[in-house]
């Protein structure tokens, strides 16, 4: 295995803090592991409780959970929407924090190099994309409403969607930060230091993104080979826009402004997250949301390409050159 990589070479770029990273601290593969697996345990076993209790008290009559494309259906439970979007927000805040707990005593690095390699975090950075997602979604959504009118009807116009839109601006942005961190932030980090090269670590991240997503009713749906590709391709566009600005803020801020947007003014039937939105979609037509979604993907990278100068092409290729100095490689290969 390659430990120093020295000069520059058309086949590598100058490294930022981001990818060179992993190389300061402990990377056998057992780390990573735990890294995945205990912040998932985390979310789906204690994050869970709440959630696991209201089904359990609803179901002690005997009378099966009722369900809404897989998921529990709260309205039909009696529980209140909002509170059954807080039921499901909870397990990522419980991961959130088990990951941030883990990176110093697993990888013996800060936190911080995960989001960016160390550096402050750039909130600016988090806020603009997440306005600038925000300003395409909204954009195609006023497109959709006028060129399909009739698939549209209002759902809500209640004080619930005050309520709601509260809660998504305060907790969804956890939700997104959880994903990106571990997908984009640490995942993206971990291949790079094996791969020692930027094309696996966007490719993988972005196939694992989209598995992760594999039970969620839509897929259930419409099928695994036709919602895949929406999963797959969305971790793409985040990982390549992580390359190129050598950080994930720029990714949580889409990512958060994408699900917020969704929970507060659209849903329909096989929705994961079952929000009283202002407007309920009647037929969900997959590849041509698809299109959507590569259409609106394409200009937000375009303008933050614009606004942020991004000019090197090869950052989405290029190998990583390993700093001169780099932690004992041996904890690469055995129990660390």
């Amino acid at each position: 295995m390659e430990v120093n990589e020295t000069g520059n070479t058309p086949e590598t770029v100058n490294e930022s803090a981001f990818l060179t990273a992993p190389f300061s601290g402990k990377n056998a593969f057992w780390r990573y592991f735990l890294g995945v697996v205990i912040p998932f345990l985390a979310a789906n076993f204690i994050g869970a409780l709440p959630l696991i209790a209201v089904i359990i008290v609803n179901s002690l009559d005997g009378t099966p959970v009722p369900q809404k494309g897989g998921m529990p259906d709260f309205e039909a439970m009696g529980i209140d929407l909002n509170v059954g979007f807080l039921l499901n927000v909870v397990p990522f805040l419980m991961g959130l924090l088990a990951i941030i707990l883990l990176i110093k005593p697993l990888h013996n690095r800060k936190f911080g190099t995960v989001v960016n390699g160390g550096n402050k975090f750039r909130w600016g950075r988090m806020l603009f994309a997440a306005l600038v997602w925000a300003a395409i979604s909204a954009l195609y959504m006023i497109y959709a409403l006028r060129n399909d009118p009739g698939n549209f009807r209002i759902n809500n116009t209640s004080n619930s969607l005050i309520i709601l839109a509260v809660l998504a601006i305060t907790l969804i942005p956890f939700q997104a930060a959880f994903e990106e961190i571990l997908f984009r932030g640490y995942l993206m980090q971990g291949f790079a230091f094996w791969a020692r090269n930027r094309w696996v670590p966007i490719l993988f991240t972005s196939v694992l993104f989209g598995l992760m997503h594999g039970l969620n009713p839509e897929v259930q749906r419409y099928g695994f080979l036709t919602m895949m590709p929406q999963y797959i391709f969305f971790g793409l566009v985040f990982a390549v826009v992580t390359m190129f600005d050598d950080g994930i803020e720029l990714a949580i801020g889409a990512h958060a402004a994408n699900n917020i947007f969704l929970s507060i003014l659209i849903t329909h039937d096989d929705m994961a997250l079952q929000t009283p939105a202002l407007y309920e979609q009647i037929q969900i037509h997959p590849w041509k949301e698809f299109g959507g979604l590569a259409i609106q993907s394409l200009i937000f990278i375009v303008i933050l390409a614009i606004v942020f100068r991004w000019k090197d092409i090869r950052k989405l290729f290029a190998r990583i050159r390993v700093p001169e100095v780099t932690t004992d490689m041996s904890d690469t290969v055995d129990a660390g």
